[in-house]
């Protein structure tokens, strides 16, 4: 098992990440984040990203489908940005939040990396 920390040094790690968080969808709250820049502010992006993953959600009850998401991807002209909620014991309400550049990232491989980190964090 890997702590907030760990784990977030190990998104960071990804080819290609530009910044990481780990979000509380009930609040918005980022519990932590590593990297970011002038351009994305990792507090603002988990804030934003709640909303995504809470309308998703909403769609999902009205449509009576009984199914989880695995992750939410959001491609830009230069980024990835990848959301992944946390489906283990005691991180109900929580998401990894991963942003990728796109020319240097590896989507399949940041995604298989992102599912690996979410199933050994311990929250």
């Amino acid at each position: 098992m890997a702590s907030m920390d760990i784990s977030l040094k190990e998104m960071m790690a990804i080819d290609g990440s530009i910044g990481a968080a780990i979000v509380d969808h009930g609040s918005g709250m980022a519990l932590g984040s590593l990297g970011g820049s002038k351009d994305l502010d990792l507090q603002v992006a988990a804030a934003g990203n709640t909303e995504v993953v809470k309308a998703k959600l909403r769609t999902m009850d009205s449509l009576g489908l009984n199914d989880a998401i695995e992750d939410v991807l959001i491609t830009l002209g230069s980024q990835y940005h990848l959301i992944r909620p946390i489906s283990g014991r005691g991180g109900k309400g929580l998401f990894l939040y991963l942003a990728l550049d796109r020319g240097r990232a590896n989507l399949a491989l940041a995604r298989h990396h992102l599912k690996g980190i979410e199933e050994r964090l311990e929250v």
